[in-house]
């Protein structure tokens, strides 16, 4: 059973800036849409961005979902952090078959998920 494990998080003040990192055991990430999602307290989980197979990057606002392939990992960067970046953020995978092509941040497309690490920005 494939198994996803994020890393990264922590307490950080506005205005900073963190890199999350995703690894995974069983799969070679670079072969697979990977997003990160978040979920903060009584609201639903939403999706932040994503790259897509063999793709090195992909820059959505604030977010930035990288690949990092010396660590076997995929990360996802975040700039300039206010409190309402304030969740527990995940990463998921869209597993077999392998697919060309791009990705999306639809939650219903991923069907591999780690347990999530937690991002806390306060003043």
């Amino acid at each position: 059973q494939a198994q996803l494990v994020e890393s990264g998080g922590g307490l950080v003040h506005p205005g900073g800036s963190l890199r999350l990192s995703c690894t995974a055991s069983s799969f070679t990430l670079d072969n697979y849409p990977i997003a990160w999602f978040r979920q903060a307290p009584g609201k639903e989980r939403e999706g932040v961005a994503c790259v897509s197979p063999y793709s090195a990057n992909n820059k959505r606002g604030r977010f930035t979902v990288s690949r990092n392939n010396a660590k076997k990992a995929v990360d996802l960067q975040i700039d300039n952090l206010n409190p309402e970046d304030t969740a527990l953020y995940y990463c998921a995978l869209k597993g077999p078959p392998i697919r060309l092509g791009g990705c999306t941040v639809n939650m219903l497309e991923y069907n591999y998920w780690g347990q999530g690490t937690q991002v806390t920005v306060y003043s």
